[in-house]
């Protein structure tokens, strides 16, 4: 599904700067959100914000508050998917720093790809996530596919600078649709 061009999403997570890695696990959460409850994406707004301005100090105090914020609203849901979102907030690393910061990314984008993969309409073989942040797309369901663009494109857009922080807030507005509107096909035909 990546053109021999294209660098995997492995070798983008790998390149990030601060920012980059930021935005990219701040957008899997942001997609990933209509699994928990409803649409709380405002309660993310803070965190962007912070990304935004590359401000370590507003970053920490912006996820801390998201933290509260969501929990406080969505209660306690024990469906293993809502409790993967609640991980990747939970995580989210207080200090901005690249090393901090690309782990969490990957574990983000790890997850996000699971959980898309579980609402294709074939639940996704064991290693396919793997190989698709490897670069190796053979295989992959519709959402799982999207969802591995998506993350590819936020990364290369935010790696121009601070401009591409619009695009990639547009792909979580957009893959929060599509993924809200699987859950809720599912949920009318369950």
């Amino acid at each position: 599904m990546t053109s021999a061009t294209s660098r995997s999403l492995l070798e983008l997570i790998d390149g990030a700067d601060e920012r980059g890695l930021a935005a990219a696990g701040l957008a899997c959460l942001d997609r990933c959100l209509p699994l928990l409850a409803g649409d709380r994406g405002d309660a993310l707004r803070p965190v962007w914000a912070a990304v935004a301005r590359g401000d370590g100090e507003a970053w920490g105090e912006a996820v801390a508050k998201a933290r509260v914020e969501l929990d406080a609203e969505l209660g306690a849901d024990g469906t293993e998917d809502a409790e993967a979102v609640r991980g990747m907030l939970a995580y989210a690393p207080a200090v901005w720093t690249a090393e901090a910061l690309r782990v969490w990314a990957g574990e983000c984008s790890v997850t996000a790809l699971t959980l898309h993969g579980r609402y294709d309409a074939a639940e996704a073989p064991d290693g396919l996530v793997e190989r698709c942040r490897a670069g190796d797309a053979d295989g992959a369901g519709p959402l799982l596919a999207g969802e591995l663009r998506r993350q590819q494109t936020v990364l290369e857009s935010v790696a121009h600078g601070p401009t591409g922080l619009r695009r990639a807030r547009e792909l979580s507005v957009e893959g929060g649709r599509v993924l809200r509107a699987v859950v809720s096909r599912r949920a009318r035909t369950a």
